[in-house]
């Protein structure tokens, strides 16, 4: 995704959009989330590589009421999400401990535990045995919290989780943008891909700036401010719009906040905040959800058209990366040349996010 979405004039069509243009919009919604069939393994596209720590988006906080569980499929492991009584959610690894079963299916809430749905044993949110319905006494050793750990948190109207694969603690917060909680702001309008690629593939496509023409059509490859700030980095765009009534300046401030945590604040003619959800699944697919929210009363009808624009455009631009990193391989070593923009310089920032 082009962080000047919106700004940039167009060249000639390219071949990416060209793969494209045949598909009705109910066509190009399916095929966002489809299967890709017969796809090579992991290994083969050399996307067999550590996950990336950080904090990543779980669920819409709309999407898990009081008292309600559910499966979920990240990082290659089976969880267990769930919302007590207290209006918390807490998240395990989906398995009991005592004989296996997903507590997924069929587990239901006992004020703010989570019940097995194969012999009652109760769990809070750290893995601690609260209780055996027909026992006297508890296994000691499940008496503890479990070795690996999910920390969960809502901010911006969803529910992150902290992943590290050696279970250490969280070791930065997740950022709130004010935007999320302003009843002036509409709810989300929310747009959903499955990638079939890497983490890491996907998020070096914002400082790979000779694609912009190549893949997205732009007529000038993009240029912008880049601040890097331990696990922040923060990409800002100034430019003009020529608009019938006049020339307006614009802003695209996009930040990242480790691997799984990254928003652009689009200003100027039309204000549009961005909520990125992007989650792996397993090695070699992604979950993305943009979540778009705009002050419900735009300016002019002019910058509502403009808005909506942007958000058209953004998801156009994911579109046209998804044919690439569906079937993208992993180079360790690539060979970059002087017109690629800070692909080297993006690889020694994320190289932090790995501990394996």
């Amino acid at each position: 995704m082009a962080d000047d979405a919106g700004i940039a004039a167009y060249a000639s069509p390219t071949a990416v959009a060209a793969a494209l243009a045949g598909m009705t919009k109910e066509e190009r919604a399916r095929w966002r989330t489809a299967d890709t069939p017969r796809r090579p393994s992991p290994a083969e596209r050399n996307l067999d590589i550590p996950f990336p720590y950080g904090w990543f988006p779980a669920l819409l906080s709309q999407e898990l009421a009081a008292g309600e569980v559910k499966a979920l499929r990240y990082f290659g492991r089976d969880l267990v999400i769930w919302r007590g009584e207290d209006g918390a959610a807490r998240m395990l690894d989906a398995h009991c401990r005592h004989l296996g079963a997903h507590m997924g299916y069929g587990g239901r809430v006992n004020g703010d535990d989570l019940e097995c749905p194969f012999h009652a044993w109760r769990w809070n949110g750290e893995g601690v045995l609260h209780d055996i319905p027909y026992a006297q006494t508890l296994p000691p050793r499940l008496k503890k919290p479990c070795d690996h750990q999910w920390p969960v948190v809502e901010a911006n109207r969803l529910i992150w989780f902290w992943y590290h694969p050696r279970g250490a603690a969280p070791q930065w917060e997740v950022e709130t943008f004010p935007e999320t909680g302003d009843l002036g702001w509409t709810d989300y309008e929310i747009h959903e891909w499955r990638v079939f690629g890497s983490l890491q593939n996907m998020a070096e496509n914002a400082v790979d700036v000779a694609h912009f023409r190549f893949v997205h059509g732009t007529a000038t490859f993009p240029t912008s401010e880049m601040i890097w700030d331990g696990p922040r980095r923060t990409s800002i765009i100034d430019a003009g719009l020529d608009t019938p009534q006049g020339r307006v300046e614009a802003r695209v401030e996009a930040r990242m906040i480790g691997p799984g945590q990254s928003a652009t604040r689009f200003t100027g003619v039309a204000e549009t905040l961005l909520i990125a959800a992007v989650t792996p699944v397993e090695k070699d697919e992604v979950r993305v959800r943009f979540c778009f929210t705009q002050p419900r009363q735009q300016a002019t009808p002019i910058a509502a058209m403009m808005a909506q624009g942007f958000i058209h455009e953004v998801c156009r631009q994911l579109d046209q990366d998804k044919v690439i990193w569906d079937h993208q391989k992993y180079l360790p070593r690539p060979v970059i040349c002087d017109g690629d923009g800070p692909i080297l310089r993006f690889r020694q920032y994320y190289q932090q996010f790995y501990v394996e």
